[in-house]
């Protein structure tokens, strides 16, 4: 019978990044070892990790939950099992170790052409909150490194200021040359998000992430269908957990443009692959977001986004984020992600 180990993992970002939540400097993750007692020569690793005061996993018995897991992985991972409903970032690390110990225990996790270096995935431009003289520095270093796609994290300065920081990153860099997504964290409130969407459209975005705090689907509902800018939706997807009817009733009633998938956030690969199945049949658009996972974490998203083949901008450039990452195959090239093999 196969066992696990789990050990803590602080993540340190080089310097303060912002949210609208409020300021992060460190974050933590498990990471777990899975292997057999009998046979040590193959080991799986996974990641499990949370961002405070946004993961929705339950804490209060975090560290009891990945202790019982270790004892019996196999008993967890079953389809029916809903021990870990309330853990999404385990189930999710559970599902990467399996994936990674089923290939070898090399940190294969979805062989597919990324791994073979034959293929990159586009990726944005992560910007932080900061500043505005300071946004535009990283929106003109991003785009001096080769990325097509910036997002920037919007909802904690004044509202004119980022609306004056949009309009100097737009005379200086126009749609031939970038495409700008925001994410607004669910700052707007319901009654003033219409018209601040409509002063946002003078600057010809992509998107709009979460407008308004999730939950509130007959508002969202509303924006969508008069949206002159494309609302992806991002934590409606996971703050409250959805039953499956929850899901399909949510996507049947809000129609957003796209959604925004956090594995770590959702449960794993296999309740994402089902939040793409809906959205699919729906002809709603979809991209996959890192959710500040260290290296091992991002290898395994990267290899999973790849083995979709659904080949548009995704969100998975948080590696460079953290001082003190795990050597890492991945790397940015142009505004792709691509994988370097260490013997190569």
């Amino acid at each position: 019978m196969l066992k696990a180990d789990f050990t803590r993992y602080v993540l340190r970002f080089h310097s303060p990044v912002g949210t609208s939540r409020g300021v992060l400097t460190d974050k933590p993750s498990w990471i777990i070892h899975l292997y057999d007692p009998e046979q040590k020569d193959i080991t799986g690793t996974g990641e499990c990790s949370l961002i405070p005061y946004l993961s929705p996993d339950q804490t209060d018995n975090y560290t009891e939950t990945l202790a019982a897991v270790s004892l019996d992985p196999e008993y967890f991972l079953i389809s029916d099992c809903r021990a870990l409903e309330a853990f999404p970032s385990i189930r999710t690390g559970l599902e990467m170790a399996f994936a990674d110990y089923s290939n070898g225990g090399n940190g294969i996790y979805f062989p597919s052409g990324f791994i073979h270096q034959s293929y990159g995935i586009a990726i944005n431009g992560l910007i932080w909150m900061g500043t505005k003289a300071d946004m535009i520095r990283q929106v003109r270093k991003k785009i001096g490194e080769g990325y097509k796609c910036i997002k920037l994290k919007i909802g904690a300065l004044d509202f004119s200021e980022e609306l004056k920081l949009l309009k100097a990153i737009r005379r200086e860099f126009g749609t031939d040359i970038t495409e700008l997504r925001v994410d607004a964290n669910g700052a707007f409130s319901p009654l003033l998000a219409m018209e601040k969407i409509k002063q946002l459209s003078d600057y010809d975005l992509h998107s709009i992430e979460q407008p308004i705090k999730p939950g509130q689907w007959e508002a969202m509902s509303s924006l969508c269908q008069q949206s002159p800018v494309p609302i992806a939706v991002d934590e409606e997807l996971f703050v409250h957990r959805l039953s499956e009817e929850d899901r399909i009733r949510l996507l049947d009633l809000v129609r957003p443009h796209y959604i925004v998938l956090k594995t770590s956030m959702l449960g794993g690969f296999d309740a994402t692959n089902k939040w793409i199945e809906l959205a699919r049949e729906r002809s709603i658009g979809f991209w996959i977001t890192s959710a500040l996972e260290s290296n091992i974490g991002l290898n395994a998203l990267a290899q999973y986004t790849c083995s979709i083949n659904h080949p548009v901008v995704h969100g998975l450039g948080t590696g460079s984020l953290f001082s003190n990452n795990f050597t890492s195959h991945l790397y940015v090239e142009n505004g792709f992600l691509r994988y370097r093999s260490f013997k190569a």
